[in-house]
């Protein structure tokens, strides 16, 4: 997480306190984490991978592929991987390569690095997923200024032998609905856009809400249907910190016990599709010795995209989270 908090109910910021007091109450977003200038999606992912190889004993020349997953890179070109392969430290025998996915992008991120697992040619993968949403709304816009947060992860995959090992994935995206959430200005459609509210991110709130109450309750039933289990087999659902509202309304309608649906938003605003593994990351403990578990992995919105990893967790599972001091 980058160090910086904003407190949501802070006068400073300029907005009536009692509109406020709504979005917050309906969000759940009571403070944020978000970057300063020059400190980018790539700056977070880069500090996570770094404790995170140190912590598990892995020398960068055992990495063979890193994956970061970001809408937000640092530049439009050359690929964030490729500089975070430098940055890293790992070998020019590692392939690199950025995946252009947003609240999906965690579930999508771990599918592309078990299929390189499974596919022979790799025994440790990184997969990096950054993003920096706070740089790129309007601080006139409540409905999105006050919702999202930045922060950077990084998983790490090694092949294992166990046939009871892996995932079970499935995938969606409707493109249909792609205006739901938009950046219009910036890139090589609007270069320079004569409106100015096209620099921003525009958010169809409605239509985004009615995506996800129509989409992941099916997705969830079908990763089940997929991997054979019940409601009661998993033992976290683990979803996209989106809005308070909107989870609480899919642990409802999915039957999902409260006390298996890890809810973190409060403390760090919705930063897009890291918001999975920061919810581990503060939420979820590391199976005892001997115990497994199963997670199902949840991600969905813009794109319009969604996507859901049921994983097997067990007592090797490392889980780290760094609130970001001296970034």
């Amino acid at each position: 997480m980058p160090p910086t908090t904003v407190d949501n109910l802070d006068p400073a910021l300029g907005f009536a306190p009692e509109d406020v007091r709504k979005v917050v109450a309906m969000a759940g977003v009571r403070e944020r984490r978000v970057v300063s200038d020059g400190l980018t999606s790539g700056d977070l992912c880069e500090r996570a991978a770094s404790r995170l190889m140190q912590a598990l004993g892995w020398a960068p020349d055992t990495i063979t592929a890193l994956i970061f997953v970001t809408q937000t890179p640092d530049h439009f070109l050359p690929s964030t991987s490729c500089l975070l392969q430098q940055r890293l430290g790992l070998s020019d025998q590692c392939a690199a390569f950025d995946v252009g996915l947003g609240c999906s992008g965690y579930p999508y991120g771990l599918y592309l690095a078990a299929t390189m697992l499974r596919a022979g040619g790799h025994q440790r993968i990184l997969m990096l997923h950054g993003e920096t949403p706070s740089r790129f709304v309007s601080p006139q816009d409540q409905a999105t200024v006050l919702l999202f947060g930045d922060a950077g992860s990084a998983t790490a995959l090694e092949l294992d032998d166990d046939p009871a090992a892996g995932g079970h994935f499935v995938l969606h995206t409707d493109g249909s609905g792609a205006d739901g959430l938009i950046l219009r200005g910036g890139a090589f459609r609007d270069r320079e856009p004569a409106d100015p509210r096209h620099r921003y991110l525009e958010m169809d709130g409605a239509a985004i809400f009615n995506f996800t109450i129509k989409r992941v309750p099916p997705l969830i039933a079908d990763t089940l249907a997929l991997a054979g289990k019940a409601v009661a087999d998993v033992d976290a659902y683990v979803l996209h910190q989106s809005n308070r509202f909107i989870m609480k309304h899919l642990m409802k309608k999915c039957g999902l016990p409260e006390d298996r649906v890890p809810i973190c938003i409060e403390d760090s605003g919705n930063c897009g599709g890291p918001s999975v593994a920061v919810a581990m990351t503060q939420r979820l403990a590391t199976p005892a010795k001997g115990q497994r578990m199963h997670w199902m992995l949840l991600g969905y919105g813009v794109g319009l995209s969604w996507g859901s990893a049921l994983v097997q967790i067990d007592d090797r599972t490392l889980l780290l989270h760094d609130n970001g001091d001296g970034l």
